[in-house]
């Protein structure tokens, strides 16, 4: 069976792979909008850290959370809201 360098073994602990940081936040992102392919899931299943994955998924809940709360402040400041 021909594998991938990047390919995760069967025996490797989830925890021990390897991501850039860039693949983590781009599956989070995707799992936001709710826009993810069965492949690419799967592929994100046997790529990702969890850890890693959960992290990255509190930094994102935070900063939309923070978005939000800065747009109604400034639709308020703005009197748009009024």
């Amino acid at each position: 069976m021909n594998r991938s360098l990047h390919e995760p073994r069967d025996d490797m602990p989830v925890t021990a792979r390897k991501a850039s940081l860039g693949q983590t936040a781009r599956a989070v992102v995707w799992s936001f909008l709710g826009i993810r392919r069965r492949a690419d899931h799967a592929s994100d299943l046997a790529r990702l850290n969890p850890v890693h994955l959960v992290i990255a998924g509190v930094v994102g809940a935070a900063l939309f959370v923070l978005m939000l709360v800065l747009l109604v402040r400034w639709v308020i400041a703005s009197g748009v809201a009024t």
